[in-house]
């Protein structure tokens, strides 16, 4: 593990659900030793909470108010992210479909990106740390130091989302739900009038469809330490 040299560092790793933003984004933050915080389970975390309480995740009213008083903690463990929703641990909770979709539809609710922007702001200021998720460039971080904007193509993206469930023994979701699931997220998080998916027009670009998750790690690896 190779330690970072500057006092602080932020990078910023967006691109739509699939394109490998997550897995990317921790083995860059375990190569350099500094910190991974996937912004993404924070959302989840929001929507596994409203379906628990039987809100639905479009309910602009009743998820400002819900959210004004959600507990929302990250940990680390063994270099994993572990995400807790009102005490209880929820990491593999979250990682349903249902959740992905919510997810989704909470994020384009302005109370709930505020406050979500409001905690990955705070983590971000004393910690060297690699962030992902849509609008982490534009919007979240938008004086980080290195940004990059990760693509690939639907149906690779709904391959790789698709394997990811069945590796995790998660196997009563077919690969056209993801697929489908997939198009839904692409469509509302670029459409969404708050804050949407978009490149930073000083992010670098890398198409991810025809490259090992390695071959991604070590191009973004060899910019941040030119």
């Amino acid at each position: 593990m190779e330690e970072c040299l500057l006092s602080t560092i932020n990078i910023a790793i967006d691109g739509p659900a699939g394109a490998g933003k997550s897995t990317v984004a921790k083995a860059v933050a375990k190569e350099m030793g500094i910190v991974y915080l996937d912004t993404g389970a924070m959302y989840r975390a929001v929507a596994l909470k409203a379906i628990q309480e039987g809100i639905d995740t479009l309910d602009e009213e009743k998820l400002s108010k819900m959210v004004s008083n959600i507990d929302i903690k990250i940990s680390y463990s063994n270099n994993e992210q572990k995400i807790f929703l009102d005490g209880k641990d929820v990491s593999e909770d979250i990682r349903t479909p249902q959740a992905s979709i919510g997810a989704s539809n909470v994020a384009t609710i302005p109370a709930v990106r505020l406050k979500m922007v409001e905690l990955q702001r705070n983590f971000a200021l004393n910690n060297s740390m690699v962030m992902d998720g849509r609008d982490i460039g534009t919007y979240v971080l938008p004086n980080a130091d290195y940004k990059f904007f990760l693509t690939a193509s639907v149906e690779e993206r709904a391959r790789r989302r698709y394997k990811e469930q069945i590796d995790k023994g998660i196997k009563n979701v077919s690969f056209q739900e993801i697929l489908e699931d997939i198009n839904y997220r692409d469509k509302n998080d670029s459409s969404r009038k708050f804050a949407p998916l978009k490149k930073a027009p000083d992010a670098i670009e890398i198409d991810t469809t025809n490259m090992s998750i390695s071959d991604v790690v070590n191009k973004i690896l060899s910019i941040v330490r030119k």
